[in-house]
């Protein structure tokens, strides 16, 4: 589902703010590759998916509530979480600490970007870190919500993170891979034992939620925590 969708999905119409559009990726390590440089790969999908980068990042209103959210795409580049991905994200957990907003992540990726080596891992602590200021600091309300696939550093990190972590159904959730996992340990993985039903029997997060009626959930918990609609006038009747 295009980041775009997703937007239209949560938010009131008329309400969402983008944030940081014009921030892209370089080639900050001279990744070297003949058969697909990295800046041409950047390049390609900035003008097949309308995105600057993999992650959408912006604020609104969820029936009526006023929130930050970000919602990664995994079309631009597997959703990859490269410098700017963390450097948005990160700014968007900063804006929501200081006003105080609700916060909605929603995952949808391979995990670190290769093509930026260890810069990419660095977005797993600074990420990591802006949450732990907006959520044991401030004690403000993160949901996050993990979409097919979530895995690797993402999952590492602030996909993990959430006061409440949601899941859809029949997601596919993990840190590496079944072929990874398969050839480093030289052990099979059981069919479906990254899927997210599985992982809910596990634990793992809170309640899985189709997407018809997840603006509605969503709407609840906001409220339950303490996070009104402006206009009370404006709650979506389910």
């Amino acid at each position: 589902m295009h980041s775009s969708e997703r937007i239209e999905l949560l938010m009131d119409p008329g309400t969402w703010d983008a944030m940081d559009e014009g921030l892209a990726s370089v080639d900050p390590i001279e990744f070297h590759s003949e058969e697909d440089p990295y800046k041409d790969r950047i390049d390609s999908y900035q003008k097949n998916t309308g995105l600057t980068e993999a992650v959408q990042t912006g604020v609104g209103q969820l029936n009526g509530i006023s929130i930050a959210i970000g919602i990664m795409d995994f079309q631009f580049m597997g959703g990859s979480m490269g410098s700017v991905v963390g450097k948005k994200i990160t700014r968007l957990i900063e804006y929501a600490t200081n006003r105080s907003l609700p916060l909605i992540i929603v995952c949808a990726s391979g995990g670190a970007r290769m093509q930026e080596g260890s810069l990419s891992l660095m977005q797993m602590a600074k990420i990591s870190s802006a949450s732990y200021n907006y959520q044991s600091n401030k004690k403000l309300f993160y949901v996050s919500i993990l979409t097919s696939p979530t895995t690797g550093g993402v999952t590492a990190s602030f996909g993990m993170l959430g006061d409440i972590i949601i899941a859809e159904p029949n997601a596919y959730i993990a840190f590496a891979g079944k072929r990874v996992i398969e050839q480093t340990l030289n052990k099979e993985v059981p069919e479906g034992s990254q899927e997210a039903e599985y992982l809910f029997d596990k634990g793992l997060f809170d309640p899985i939620v189709p997407r018809n009626p997840l603006k509605g959930v969503l709407g609840e918990l906001f409220q339950l925590h303490g996070f009104f609609p402006l206009n009370q006038n404006s709650i979506e009747i389910k």
